[in-house]
């Protein structure tokens, strides 16, 4: 489990592609203080296991199902990447709750700078817009952000965030531009939330559409029954 905070962009040293696994060495130095093989590194918001750890770079190995699902198979060598260790239970949540279980790809497109701050706007497929709320959170390459507007069409979904002069320096977000691919995670209440419903609907549960807005959420109503 990460908070979205990254921790200090690494770089790609070496790839090395196989049939259906991947193995990259990564140079790093903040997240290498304390990790050891076996611990768990977000790597542009996808969760990895350390295989190898020096005093300079560490290895991970990213399976046929990372590959296809997020942008780690779009890597080279001398690419910037998002890292962060792992939460321990005394840490600060300063973030949001971030699994590094990515929902998939979107893309970047458009990139407005106003004032000191850049807004981006990313659109994605409808099945992973349908969790993503206005004022709620959601993970672009790892980087916990703040949705500010949602737009939906037939299957797609356009939403925007406001990023900081600090957030883009300390991110690979100062370098991604229209046309960009994004690894996008959804914040996992609104999964959970779609869950519990499912179950309300169909073993005659009390949670409806009617009571969760009574509870404040303004998620977009997607077939709940009313009462």
């Amino acid at each position: 489990m990460f908070t979205g905070i990254v921790e200090e962009v690494g770089e790609v040293r070496s790839i090395d592609r196989r049939a259906t696994l991947q193995r990259t060495t990564i140079s790093a130095e903040v997240v290498l203080d304390g990790t050891k093989v076996g611990d768990s590194i977000s790597i542009n918001g996808v969760c990895h296991t350390a295989v190898q750890v020096s005093s300079d770079v560490f290895v991970v190995e990213s399976v046929f199902e990372t590959l296809n699902r997020t942008t780690v198979g779009k890597l080279t060598t001398g690419d910037g990447v998002n890292l962060e260790r792992s939460i321990r239970l005394s840490d600060r949540l300063d973030g949001h709750l971030v699994q590094g279980h990515v929902d998939g790809i979107g893309e970047v497109v458009a990139r407005d700078a106003f004032d000191d701050n850049v807004n981006f706007t990313v659109e994605v497929e409808g099945r992973i817009g349908r969790y993503i709320a206005e004022k709620g959170s959601v993970a672009i390459d790892g980087v916990s952000l703040t949705v500010v507007d949602v737009r939906d069409s037939v299957n797609r979904s356009r939403f925007s965030v406001t990023i900081i002069p600090h957030t883009l320096s300390m991110t690979t977000m100062q370098d991604r531009d229209p046309g960009d691919a994004v690894n996008i995670e959804v914040d996992v209440v609104a999964r959970y939330l779609e869950r519990l419903v499912q179950i309300g609907q169909t073993e005659e549960g009390t949670l409806t559409w009617s009571s969760l807005t009574s509870m404040g959420y303004q998620q977009q109503k997607q077939g709940l029954p009313d009462e």
